[in-house]
């Protein structure tokens, strides 16, 4: 790669990076190019090398989360084949998530009534990917011999939501709290797949006295 185009990636991360840090106090719709631009330590007209719009520089910040998360959660699923339990692993890797990426989860759980329709859109599509990806475990052969469970895709878009709406608290929780958070969580969860469970036994039932 040329020092040009080592410049450039350079130059659009800046944008990015100081996108996301000003998004802390006020959230990424409320922020104008220049101030971005002057986080960023460039001249406005430089952004235009780079970034359509400000829409165009909130869907790359999308998908900046987007690939960091399905990366770990790809790695997750492949902890859930050993370990076997899909709660413990994908919360685990949420807050890992959370730790390590603290911006990117302020982003995600921007408020989504208010700011562009594509970036909305972005959002919500990425927490529905997340939503698919615990359908496909659910709808598993292992899972439904081991936990057969009702209405798939109302049980994962629950579990995604409590997760990602405990996100934002989780940040500005000290070791201790999250601990108790986690915890927590991993009781919610199992509460939704139990009674889950306990519906599908009770369609199985009605179903065989047909």
């Amino acid at each position: 790669m040329s020092s040009r185009a080592e410049q450039k990636l350079k130059t659009r991360q800046a944008i990015i990076d100081a996108a996301l840090e000003l998004s802390k106090e006020k959230g990424f719709p409320a922020l104008s190019l220049r101030e971005v631009t002057r986080g960023a330590g460039i001249a406005p007209a430089t952004f235009y090398r780079h970034f359509v719009d400000m829409d165009d520089l909130g869907l790359a910040l999308v998908d900046q989360v987007a690939l960091i998360l399905r990366q770990l959660m790809r790695q997750a699923r492949h902890r859930v084949k050993e370990k076997g339990s899909v709660v413990a692993t994908s919360i685990d890797t949420f807050m890992e998530f959370v730790e390590n990426y603290p911006n990117l989860i302020r982003l995600l759980n921007t408020d989504q009534a208010s700011g562009p329709k594509q970036f909305r859109e972005s959002i919500r599509r990425e927490t529905r990917y997340f939503a698919q990806e615990l359908i496909d475990d659910f709808s598993s052969r292992r899972q439904m011999l081991s936990l057969p469970l009702s209405n798939i895709p109302e049980v994962a878009e629950m579990m995604v939501l409590l997760v990602f709406n405990q996100g934002i608290t989780a940040l500005e929780m000290n070791s201790e709290e999250r601990q108790a958070l986690v915890k927590k969580l991993n009781i919610e969860l199992r509460m939704v797949l139990v009674g889950s469970n306990a519906l599908y036994m009770e369609e199985k039932k009605n179903k065989d006295k047909e």
